[in-house]
């Protein structure tokens, strides 16, 4: 089983060892400090490096937990509109199926319809890439300044962590 890390702020595990991107961070990872982002609440905190033995860790690029989901949504930008189904979700962003011509740093409007009783969450976002497996935007503003965004990926994050620890430091289970 391989070694998790627990958030001081969330208090759950999968948070992940990430590269330092400060001079104090830098500083840090000399003494076996090292800048790890958690996946479920974003909080980037300093913790012992896991271990002195064996390879580091591979670094995870990827800052925000994705959650398979089947969501409508529309979006809108300059003369461009269209409609598809958001496949994965995650507090940056999101990738989606539609069948609409868009272009890489476009900039859209997406409205996504997280309940069908409610009015769509409504967030800006920029398409990142466009591949055979969908439309990846990234959102302009994080989703925890939209608390109904935040609170849906919350919902359905389905995390299997719990409170091992109450100390601030970081938890390794082995």
């Amino acid at each position: 089983m391989g070694r998790q890390v627990i958030c001081p702020r969330c208090r759950k595990d999968g948070a992940f060892r990430v590269r330092p991107q400060s001079p104090r961070e830098l500083i840090a990872a000399l003494i076996w400090i090292v800048p790890y982002h958690c996946g479920h609440c974003c909080h980037r905190f300093l913790g012992r490096r896991l271990s002195i033995a064996g390879p580091p860790p591979p670094m995870e690029r990827r800052e925000h937990l994705r959650i398979p989901v089947r969501l409508c949504l529309s979006f809108s930008g300059g003369k461009v509109r269209g409609e598809g189904t958001v496949m994965d979700l995650s507090m940056g962003g999101c990738i989606i199926r539609s069948d609409t011509q868009v272009h890489v740093d476009d900039i859209f409007y997406l409205e996504i319809v997280v309940a069908e009783d409610e009015v769509p969450v409504e967030v800006a976002a920029m398409v990142r890439s466009v591949s055979a497996r969908g439309i990846a935007f990234k959102f302009l503003r994080k989703a925890q300044e939209n608390k109904r965004l935040l609170t849906f990926i919350q919902s359905h994050s389905g995390s299997t962590s719990s409170i091992l620890s109450k100390a601030v430091e970081p938890t390794v289970i082995g």
